[in-house]
């Protein structure tokens, strides 16, 4: 399988690389837009703020080719949020792949950023989900969420819900880090490498 990490300069790019690794796929990270469009699936991580990442998918020219895709796409933690429409923070277009609005937390006067291990709810019956139960705990760490939508595939609550995994046609995102939620996390990446669309 030829799995490509797009090269969003962000910090979390290792630690999903060795992940992947972990589960027995070698991948490639690139900003090239031949690499990312011959890959049997994509991964867009992310972290950081949504106007610099977007930066940088714009300055290596890769917004369009990122929508154009037609193989499994899965966005992690501001990987997902890129997927929306649009975010406030720093009030910017995003890539429009699932519809929906990246908000400042309503955390319910709990501390922000949201950081650690959480639990799911509502978890849909989508293959990236295969085993997930809402006892299963997975680590957060972001300010900003995508709201509870019609493409929401499970929810989280601090202080209020959020969507904590998003899909649509051959596009998802996880709001967690698999890459540091242990087997649970691991499980998430695995039932991506084995989606078929």
């Amino acid at each position: 399988m030829q799995l490509v990490i797009v090269d969003t300069g962000c910090a979390n790019i290792s630690s999903v690389y060795f992940a992947v690794r972990r589960l027995g796929v070698e991948a490639t990270i690139s900003r090239d837009a031949r690499f990312i469009k011959a890959a049997d699936k994509v991964i867009l991580p992310g972290v950081g703020t949504a106007h610099n990442a977007m930066a940088q998918l714009q300055q290596a020219d890769l917004i369009a080719t990122l929508q154009g895709l037609q193989q499994p796409l899965l966005g992690i933690c501001l990987g997902m949020q890129m997927l929306t429409s649009h975010s406030m923070e720093g009030d910017v277009p995003c890539l429009n792949l699932i519809p929906g609005e990246v908000l400042p937390m309503q955390s319910a006067g709990l501390r922000l950023p949201h950081m650690g291990w959480n639990t799911l709810h509502s978890i849909g019956s989508h293959p990236l989900l295969k085993g997930f139960s809402d006892s299963d705990y997975l680590y957060f760490v972001h300010s900003f969420a995508v709201a509870p939508s019609l493409h929401s595939l499970a929810i989280c609550h601090y202080g209020n819900d959020f969507a904590a995994v998003i899909g649509k046609d051959n596009v998802v995102g996880a709001q967690f880090h698999p890459e540091r939620s242990g087997k649970t996390g691991a499980r998430l990446l695995q039932n991506f490498l084995e989606w078929q669309l």
